[in-house]
């Protein structure tokens, strides 16, 4: 495979010629640094019957090539060809190969994040707090440290991983906080869990938007929020294992006079710093440079997987081949990614969406702790909420795929937790244990529709910068939302939080009406741009694709999701 090839010739058996649509409608994203528009196929368009033969030839030139061309400097550009074709099985196993590289290798690393990110969890099952002499009000001002952290390191991350590469970054963000997370174990008292919480803040902060975008590169939008789905369900079937290894672990206490969560943040940290080293040599840094010592002198793919890989693409987002994936975001283009009203609905989501249940999960096992269990159940009572979540993140990115309903979809997350907390705020205070798990245990496992929400961010943003300002952006606010969930259960309000409970019911309510207003903001934004587009003719959509200065998800042709 020759993976310096400069030629865009496809190679050797690869059928040419174009199939396309002359007055199909498109969807454009404009990358300021591409001097021509590039296009996305909208979805009302089908295939013409002569192509949905047994096997059909996957396309969607639309019949405006000239105007979708990557910039020279895109790193696949030597594997661009407009009127290169490719089989439908073809595909399929080339994604399901891209799966098992890329997305599981991806997933393996958020394990890492959240295993040194959640055990605090476990650790304080294993009265942690104690033995450093804190308390509730102490610990919750820990954990809004670490979120105002990881909130402001969320944009300079994202920036640092588009200047040098999420390749490179990812990996030195793994083997950092690794070192402060096994640092841990020596925590001795408020101050130094204060200075470990926003350390780690600093360093794991943008992580989860690194890998969003180096995920961009290698799937399209449609593939994303399904592969998004597996990244939030590794964040779960971590907390599953960490339970296990919690048991286990904190059996230690008492050895050579140490605490069994000393153990714990020490020997976790040693595995996330692993992982970490190992990705160095193994992140490639995108679909067309997977050659290395360690990954094969060929590389991952032959050099047709890279044609089929770098077309499908830009076919599908002509917006990526507008910036090299090494390539920095400059100060204006910046400040347009913040000023782009367009995004602001998702950002407000992002604010509040995930507050009414968030205080469960952070408490779930100082409650269980709180209503009698020991320290060793009360990690093994967590796993069924866990496998729950596990369970509705997958089946509702389904369905909000499958019924391209994607906020209507996301408000089920909010009808699903209102009755609880309801139940939650008038149960009696001699209510069963039981009762109380199980309540908390259905909160906990509330839909997830994080994945849903980040997937219609990288859809919506319409133009690379976009993208990855957007995404640290929605990030951010999903950081503040945190913050604020972190200070609602208060230690004069404990065990039972009704006033906590009665602002988390009002918070549920409002988010009815952001899930409920951002669809009906997005479907009147395409209504508008659907109505000029259609009306245009061919020569009219050509001279606007040629001058028009309208970028990214500001064009007429573009269609946001909804």
């Amino acid at each position: 495979m020759a993976q310096d090839a400069a030629s865009p010739t496809p190679p050797a058996g690869a059928p040419s010629g174009t199939s396309s649509s002359p007055d199909s409608p498109v969807r454009i994203s404009h990358e300021e640094e591409s001097k021509g528009a590039t296009a996305q196929v909208d979805s009302s368009w089908t295939e013409p019957e002569d192509a949905r033969s047994e096997h059909p030839i996957t396309f969607n030139t639309a019949g405006l090539t000239k105007h979708y061309e990557p910039i020279a400097t895109y790193e696949g550009k030597h594997r661009y060809d407009p009127n290169f074709q490719w089989q439908p099985i073809e595909e399929k196993q080339l994604i399901r190969k891209l799966d098992l590289r890329i997305c599981a290798f991806v997933c393996f690393m958020f394990f890492a994040l959240q295993l040194d990110r959640g055990n605090i969890s476990q650790a304080l099952s294993d009265n942690m707090l104690d033995d450093i002499h804190v308390n509730t009000n102490d610990y919750n001002t820990g954990q809004t440290i670490f979120y105002i952290c990881f909130l402001f390191a969320e944009l300079p991350s994202q920036l640092v991983s588009k200047k040098i590469g999420p390749d490179r970054w990812i990996p030195i963000q793994m083997v950092s906080w690794s070192l402060v997370a096994g640092f841990q174990a020596f925590i001795s008292g408020r101050s130094s869990f204060w200075t470990c919480r926003a350390l780690l803040g600093l360093i794991e902060g943008g992580f989860i938007p690194d890998n969003i975008l180096y995920l961009s590169y290698f799937y399209t939008g449609p593939e994303l929020p399904t592969r998004l789905s597996w990244f939030w369900v590794a964040y779960e079937f971590t907390s599953i294992v960490a339970a296990f290894l919690a048991f286990g672990i904190l059996h230690l206490r008492g050895v050579h006079n140490v605490a069994g969560w000393r153990y714990l943040f020490a020997i976790e940290g040693i595995i996330t710093g692993a992982i970490g080293i190992f990705s160095f040599f193994y992140l490639p840094p995108s679909p067309t440079q997977t050659a290395s010592r360690f990954r094969g002198k060929d590389g991952w793919f032959t050099e047709r997987e890279e044609y089929i890989m770098v077309n499908r693409i830009i076919r599908d987002d002509p917006s990526k081949g507008g910036m090299h994936n090494r390539q920095a975001i400059t100060p204006k283009l910046l400040w347009h990614s913040f000023t782009d009203f367009d995004m602001w609905p998702i950002y407000l989501l992002g604010l509040s969406w995930l507050i009414p249940n968030n205080p469960a999960t952070s408490y779930l096992t100082l409650n269980l702790k709180a209503l009698g269990f020991s320290t060793f159940n009360t990690n093994l009572l967590t796993i069924p909420a866990y496998v729950l979540f596990i369970i509705g993140l997958l089946f509702w990115t389904w369905v909000s795929e499958k019924t391209n309903q994607r906020f209507l979809t996301g408000l089920i997350s909010q009808i699903w937790a209102l009755p609880l907390l309801v139940a939650l705020e008038v149960l009696p205070a001699n209510a069963s244990a039981w009762t109380r798990w199980t309540l908390n245990t259905l909160l906990v496992g509330a839909p997830y529709v994080h994945a849903i929400i980040v997937a219609i961010t990288s859809r919506n943003a319409g133009s690379v910068r976009t993208r990855t300002v957007a995404s640290a952006l929605y990030n951010m606010t999903v950081q503040a939302s945190n913050v604020i969930a972190s200070n609602i259960y208060r230690d004069q309000d404990k065990p039972l939080y009704r006033t906590g409970n009665k602002v988390l019911i009002g918070i549920c309510v409002y988010n009815f009406a952001l899930f409920i207003g951002a669809k009906l903001y997005y479907d009147w934004r395409n209504r508008t741009r659907t109505k000029i587009w259609n009306n245009m003719s061919r020569a009219e959509k050509d001279h606007y694709l040629s001058t028009t200065t309208d970028r990214g998800n500001k064009r007429l042709d573009f269609r946001f999701a909804t």
